[in-house]
């Protein structure tokens, strides 16, 4: 690898997002290699208030920020709270990103997601299939605001040459995910309701759409080993992995299955043993989100978890916190 890494070993590093699943593992993974791990609750500071993120830059001394804050949420909360999604995570970018600049913090890594490209693109999704079609229309207000935070980065180290760099995370589940029973992602979704099918004895599951959509699903202690290992390259190692004038990375298991497949596994793993049934007069949203992850990969970074592996270890989390879960 070209240069010396950014060492993580005594950086105050801010995580803004600390208590969601993806900021929990990656603020515990800092810990573990000797980062002071910076947080704040949302009573504390609020994240779309830009007087109080640029008074807390001003009060703390900060080396880095993982920006893994984000309202987020499935379909049906996209579909619902559409306003909701583009305004807060374009306030959350917008005030970490340039008051992070403004305070001297030379190294940001920000976290997007998926949704980012074109609804019908190539599979699997290379980085430069981005702003290239058109978006799902089910979450393109959330698509929009990360694709903002993707180029707000790209600006900024335009601009003022700060380092600033974002990754793309597949669709990601583990302990700690969101399993509201309306607003959650497709896996702890499907965790929730097949375990409650089997709690009340129930001979059937109803899921959303036709099952035949495919989906990649990557384990959020893999998601924070990557955003680790991008967050800790040297500059020079980091630009020659990346096209001219890209600034973001590709994390993916680098399989995918379809959800009436996942729904089986999930069946599987609840012991659930009644009949799944498709409701087809629901929307499938994109038919395929499957990404190329090889220029992580080529740098060194490959993920580790299963998923047969890491459902099980879902819902052993989900059923230690079910009452709050």
């Amino acid at each position: 690898m070209i240069g010396k890494r950014y060492g993580l070993a005594g950086k105050r590093i801010f995580v803004a997002g600390h208590r969601g699943m993806v900021g929990s593992a990656i603020a515990r993974k800092l810990a573990e290699r000797g980062a002071q791990v910076v947080t704040r609750t949302r009573s504390e500071l609020n994240l779309t208030d830009q007087w109080a993120v640029r008074e807390f830059f001003s009060a703390e001394p900060i080396d880095g920020v993982v920006l893994a804050a984000a309202k987020v949420g499935g379909i049906h909360a996209n579909s619902i709270y559409p306003a909701d999604f583009i305004y807060e995570n374009l306030m959350i970018e917008c005030n970490i990103i340039h008051q992070a600049f403004a305070s001297g913090v030379r190294r940001l890594l920000f976290l997007g997601s998926s949704c980012i490209y074109p609804r019908v693109v190539a599979q699997p999704m290379r980085e430069d299939a981005l702003l290239t079609g058109n978006l799902e229309p089910t979450n393109e207000p959330y698509a929009i605001a990360k694709i903002a935070g993707i180029k707000l980065c790209e600006s900024y180290n335009r601009q003022h040459g700060t380092d600033y760099r974002s990754v793309m995370p597949t669709n990601l589940y583990g302990p700690g995910d969101n399993f509201h029973p309306e607003n959650s992602h497709v896996m702890p979704a499907l965790i929730r309701r097949f375990h409650e099918a089997v709690e009340v004895g129930a001979k059937q599951v109803t899921i959303w759409g036709t099952g035949t959509p495919r989906r990649e699903f990557l384990h959020v202690d893999d998601m924070a080993e990557a955003s680790l290992f991008v967050l800790d390259l040297p500059l020079e190692g980091y630009q020659a992995n990346t096209m001219p004038m890209l600034s973001h990375i590709n994390v993916g298991y680098g399989k995918d299955v379809t959800i009436a497949e996942l729904a089986k596994l999930v069946a599987r793993v609840t012991k659930f043993s009644g009949e799944i049934v498709f409701d087809t007069t629901k929307p499938d949203g994109t038919i395929r989100k499957l990404m190329d992850s090889s220029r992580i990969e080529a740098m060194g970074w490959k993920p580790s978890v299963s998923l047969a592996d890491g459902v099980r270890e879902t819902y052993r989390w989900f059923l230690d916190h079910v009452a709050s879960a």
